[in-house]
């Protein structure tokens, strides 16, 4: 049977590496017995091993004597250019030892601004500082995005959000969308009663990267029925952050996450409407494919954003 020249180069290295190895340690060594021990062989083997290699070269790599052995010019060659490489190998390999103790790696997480910044943030933030050979990505987009396409290794959700095949893990507590708006506006307009009210009313929107559409605002009445109410105003943003800042500015009425508001809903500068409608729901869940082989650093991840009670 031919191979192809590929695999016949591979299995010629295969064949080599040990070998010349054997070469090294006896040419380091000046001994055999010396070089038999450090490579823990017998001193008939590695002598075996040796002329093997000398006769698939085709070259007198040693010149034995009664006293000492030592590599031919042929050979010191050729380990000029094998030591190096022998070195990085081993650096390399210690390194990577080394690594079982201390975490390393790159990791991509996908969230939205709130998530990023309420939760990953915060909780990550003295991870890196602890582990400087752990690195985090951390890639913004409203949309639900594939982690394969995208390249990420996890993503954030609410738990609700979830998909099938996913794992999932708590990160965060449970979140509640609250309706809000500036004193002055609620001097000026009024307060809505209900959901169906707000088309009375100058709304802060926010477009989805997902289609490009608006997000309908999200309430529920007493009986747990769902209702969806698309709305309309003057300005419109793809991120939440400044549809609040824009709520505190007196230009609307916004939905925006309840801990995000908690700042400005102390101070004075937002208010609240529509509480009624306004339920709770499961909070933000960190997911990753059941496939997935966690990296060191990946687990210092899981372990730093878990929820705890």
């Amino acid at each position: 049977m031919i191979l192809p020249p590929q695999i016949e180069a591979t299995l010629m290295l295969r064949e080599n590496i040990n070998d010349l190895i054997a070469l090294a340690a006896v040419a380091e060594e000046r001994s055999f017995t010396r070089a038999a021990a450090r490579l823990n062989v017998s001193q008939s083997a590695l002598s075996h091993t040796i002329k093997g290699l000398e006769a698939r070269l085709g070259l007198r790599l040693l010149t034995r004597t009664t006293r000492s052995v030592a590599p031919t010019l042929e050979a010191e060659d050729l380990l000029a250019t094998l030591n190096p490489c022998f070195e990085k190998i081993e650096a390399r390999l210690k390194a990577l030892n080394e690594a079982r103790d201390q975490p390393t790696g790159t990791v991509r997480i996908v969230a939205v601004e709130y998530a990023i910044e309420s939760l990953l943030w915060p909780k990550l933030s003295p991870v890196l500082k602890r582990y400087p050979s752990v690195n985090v990505e951390f890639v913004m987009d409203y949309g639900f995005t594939d982690l394969a396409q995208s390249q990420c290794d996890a993503g954030v959700r609410y738990g609700d959000q979830v998909s099938d095949g996913m794992i999932s893990m708590r990160i965060g507590p449970d979140e509640r969308m609250i309706c809000v708006g500036a004193p002055e506006y609620f001097a000026a307009a009024g307060v809505p009663e209900t959901p169906q009210a707000l088309a009375d009313h100058r709304c802060i929107n926010l477009r989805l990267s997902t289609h490009g559409a608006l997000y309908a605002w999200e309430f529920e009445d007493a009986e747990g029925n769902e209702m969806k109410v698309k709305v309309q105003g003057q300005v419109c943003f793809n991120t939440v952050n400044p549809v609040m800042r824009a709520a505190v500015d007196g230009h609307g009425l916004a939905l925006i996450p309840e801990r995000l508001a908690a700042d400005h809903l102390a101070s004075g500068a937002l208010a609240t409407c529509l509480d009624a409608y306004c339920p709770s729901f499961p909070g933000f869940h960190l997911y990753y494919p059941s496939r997935q082989r966690p990296s060191s650093a990946f687990e210092v991840v899981l372990e730093a954003l878990r929820e705890r009670a």
